[in-house]
């Protein structure tokens, strides 16, 4: 492959500053996270971008916006980069903690989030749809040497790093996505 692959998280929202789970939720960046975009902007202006491949929720659609402001690169929204759906547990706040949220087992113990929750997904539905996703757009993009940016969501993002570094499940929390930091995978 002749291109090269970058992800980047979108910025703070006011959920993420207050340990809520916002999974499918489309919660706005908050001021703070807005700073954080235009920083990203200031700190990616000389990585050259042929194309922008961007969740369709606000958070990430507005870190695109600000992140590649003034430079004529496209961003294409497309529904396989959504943060994952936690279903009827997003919103809570002791989503970690308490055991009878279920969601809790996979920021411990991914692999074994393979049960369904009500109205969500679980790890084997996102990572199909980000497996997909990366065959369909990414891959091929890359090898007619186009340099590529997705900006996405913490456990989406930390799926699209399993399967570029053919990371076991076990190891999916492993990269560390922090809020508007950009990874180079390729």
């Amino acid at each position: 492959m002749n291109g090269h692959l970058y992800i980047i998280r979108h910025g703070i929202t006011d959920w993420n500053k207050i340990h809520k789970l916002q999974g499918s939720t489309d919660i706005p960046l908050s001021e703070e996270g807005i700073e954080m975009a235009k920083k990203a902007c200031e700190d990616c202006r000389d990585i050259h971008f042929d194309i922008c491949f961007c969740s369709p929720l606000t958070r990430s659609k507005q870190t695109a916006s600000y992140v590649l402001e003034g430079r004529d690169i496209p961003i294409v929204y497309d529904d396989r980069l959504r943060e994952m759906n936690f279903g009827i547990f997003e919103g809570t706040t002791d989503y970690q903690t308490d055991p009878s949220v279920r969601v809790n087992v996979f920021f411990k113990e991914p692999e074994k989030y393979t049960f369904p929750v009500e109205n969500g997904e679980n790890i084997n539905d996102l990572m199909k749809r980000t497996g997909e996703f990366l065959e369909d757009k990414i891959y091929p993009l890359l090898e007619e040497g186009k340099d590529i940016l997705i900006s996405g969501h913490g456990a989406m993002n930390s799926s699209i790093i399993c399967h570029v570094r053919h990371l076991p499940l076990r190891d999916f929390w492993k990269a560390g996505i922090e809020n508007c930091k950009l990874i180079k995978l390729i």
